[in-house]
């Protein structure tokens, strides 16, 4: 009897000991907390199901993919989840397996919800996204990934997050102090999958990062903006493919739960545009 309680709490052990190995890191984007809101940063985050909330230090969740896989491309995800929470599984987890079994790293930002926590501003979902840019980059050789082809890519209000980064120049500032900053944080690709309205620009400049949209057609919030940036891009004469699908609305995730073939699909469609495009190479 005592023999097998003893297997028991070791395989229990082992058990917890090699979940604990095989769990992806986190790294939050700063050390002390964000800036203005040190004080916050020991604060628990809450998840629970599909969500997470009260994110009061912001983070990566670094997902590489296996070695003989690797492309040396990486993407930074945002999850939407209407700035109230983070659709993480779905739009986070799910999307970085999808990324790394392409070999594309996969960064996973947790982001500040300024529509749960009024002390808190869409400026300080922005300055979250660029640091995560930064951060990526600057530990570009660590996560052996090459610099010069980070995307990022947004579901819903996620995909708002994008727009906060993917338009101006980036440019870091060669003299911080916290070397981090010196990096730029404008993306080389961007992909956008039913993206909300917010920050989506009338018009955007030749140097708009390649772009790849996605919606369904009855997507009454975000299949709009996906025409409006077709368009822009078009007279910007900037690299743009979109895709408008027939049906299932908004929220399809990466399509595992759908009764539609096109939208269990839609991947593929995103996979292809990568190659395409060389953005994912040996």
């Amino acid at each position: 009897m005592i023999k097998n309680i003893c297997s028991c709490i070791t395989f229990l052990l082992l058990s917890h000991t090699l979940s604990a190995q095989t769990a992806p890191p986190q790294i939050h984007l700063w050390e002390k907390g964000a800036p203005g809101f040190e004080n916050k940063k020991d604060e628990p985050e809450t998840a629970q199901d599909w969500w997470v909330r009260n994110i009061h230090n912001p983070s990566i969740t670094v997902f590489l993919p296996p070695k003989d896989k690797a492309t040396s491309a990486a993407v930074l995800v945002c999850p939407g989840g209407g700035f109230r929470s983070l659709v993480y599984n779905s739009e986070g987890r799910d999307a970085a397996t999808y990324l790394n079994s392409i070999g594309v790293a996969a960064f996973v930002l947790k982001y500040r919800l300024f529509r749960t926590d009024s002390i808190y501003t869409i400026k300080n979902v922005k300055q979250d996204a660029q640091r995560a840019m930064r951060l990526v980059r600057s530990r570009a050789a660590e996560f052996q990934i090459d610099p010069t082809r980070l995307g990022i890519m947004g579901f819903s209000a996620g995909g708002e997050v994008v727009a906060t980064v993917a338009y101006e120049n980036g440019t870091g500032n060669s003299n911080a102090k916290d070397s981090i900053e010196r990096f730029n944080c404008k993306p080389n690709f961007q992909i956008l999958i039913y993206p909300g309205p917010l920050g989506i620009p009338d018009s955007v400049a030749s140097d708009a990062p390649p772009a790849f949209l996605l919606a369904a057609n009855n997507d009454e919030c975000c299949s709009e903006p996906i025409v409006s940036l077709l368009q822009s891009y078009r007279k910007a004469k900037v690299s743009v493919e979109a895709h408008i699908l027939a049906v299932d609305k908004h929220g399809f995730n990466m399509g595992n739960r759908s009764k539609f073939n096109s939208i269990k699909t839609w991947s593929q469609r995103l996979t292809d545009w990568l190659n395409d495009t060389g953005l994912i190479k040996k």
